[in-house]
């Protein structure tokens, strides 16, 4: 299947490459066009081209401002005729946002699909990723089998924003088990034990969890070379606490988490991989 392509930064140009290893073909657009060399793609000189090259147009983007900017743009998806064609956007927004989106493209004549997904560049390579799907029944139903190639688990939450709500949650766990192992080991040396010791044992114990597989290696080399930034966990929280002030909420672990994000803004390594806030307890 030919498919659009919009977003290559480091999940998307993951994911678009494995689309590309299940036989997929690919017009994508990127604001830095250099990010798609050495692909094997059909570069488009905006995301209005793209439109005019495939049925279904996948996103990947780092905030809903930037999704509402490809979207709205002069030469953005909604200045085309969306008739027959569907969006399906991996990023992860603000759940008022994707309201938003799902309404301006069935205004339009097209169908949005919010499919925001857990995991990072690792598993979207090898087509491991859960996806976490919402919008009209029909549209999932005909994207579904292109999102059992980057895929693992699939979840279809029917309700606009509640895939994207969902995603939320997820990365309220996802950033506290980080920030968690980080001080955990931290810690650990400073009493004297070595990582190794440390991270083989909170891997049979407390520690054990996905986090705690995927960012082992991180931790023992201490190769903070990007995945998923510092700069995107912290928008996540951010949007998040949104989300549990709209609900009346307190959130503890989640605010304290956001705050630790936050300080490796100040600290120069916003880009780096989350897991590099394992520096910020280091350092103390």
């Amino acid at each position: 299947m030919h498919l659009g392509f919009i977003g290559l930064g480091h999940l998307g140009k993951a994911i678009a490459g494995r689309l590309l290893d299940c036989g997929h073909t690919l017009t994508v657009f990127n604001r830095t066009p250099a990010k798609a060399e050495g692909m094997a793609v059909e570069v488009a000189p905006s995301p209005l081209t793209v439109l005019g090259k495939a049925e279904i147009i996948f996103l990947c983007l780092f905030d809903s401002m930037a999704v509402h900017s490809i979207l709205t743009r002069e030469d953005g998806l909604l200045a085309g005729d969306l008739a027959g064609k569907i969006i399906v956007d991996l990023s992860t927004n603000h759940f008022k946002e994707v309201a938003r989106f799902h309404a301006l493209c069935k205004e339009a004549g097209g169908l949005y699909i919010e499919a925001p997904v857990l995991g990072s560049v690792v598993p979207a390579s090898q087509g491991a990723l859960t996806v976490l799907a919402g919008g009209d029944r029909q549209g999932y139903e005909s994207v579904r089998p292109v999102l059992e190639n980057i895929g693992k688990h699939i979840f279809y939450l029917a309700e606009p924003a509640l895939a994207t709500k969902m995603k939320l949650i997820n990365n309220l766990t996802l950033g506290s088990f980080m920030a968690t192992i980080a001080e955990a080991l931290s810690l650990g040396e400073e009493v004297g034990l070595t990582k190794e010791e440390i991270l083989e044992i909170l891997a049979v114990g407390g520690g054990n969890s996905l986090v705690l597989n995927a960012k082992k290696g991180k931790l023992l080399a201490e190769d903070f070379s990007t995945h998923f930034s510092n700069a995107l966990i912290y928008k996540d929280l951010h949007c998040l606490q949104d989300l549990a002030y709209e609900h009346k909420k307190p959130l503890f672990t989640g605010a304290i988490t956001k705050e630790l994000y936050a300080r490796t803004f100040a600290e120069g390594i916003d880009q780096e991989d989350f897991s590099a806030v394992y520096k910020l307890f280091k350092k103390s």
